[in-house]
């Protein structure tokens, strides 16, 4: 755990238990709000292929885990740990000049 400490650049123990639970909130919470969300835009796992309704849920589920995450990392006080793993993720899937890296 002190190595996950050190790479995340927090302190404590009590942190790290909170930044595990908002990531299983965010995940749980995400998955669960995706499937209202399918069959709103109007894709039933029954009547169509699995091979598209799974990539759809997936690319759903994906910005609304974005949000949940900022979210609940605010609400539990994590705010600036989860806003820096954000924009660390978005640039690495290529969207640098929307995400700025503040250090340079």
């Amino acid at each position: 755990m002190e190595k996950l400490k050190e790479r995340w650049g927090i302190s404590s123990n009590w942190q790290l238990v909170i930044i595990f639970i908002v990531f299983g909130i965010t995940g749980s919470l995400s998955a669960k709000l995706a499937e209202p969300l399918t069959h709103l835009i109007g894709l039933d796992q029954e009547h169509i292929s699995g091979w598209i309704y799974w990539p759809v849920r997936i690319l759903l589920i994906f910005p609304i885990y974005q949000l949940l995450l900022v979210f609940f990392g605010w609400m539990f006080g994590q705010f600036n740990f989860f806003w820096t793993f954000e924009k660390k993720m978005f640039r690495r899937l290529g969207f640098a000049r929307f995400f700025p890296d503040e250090e340079h």
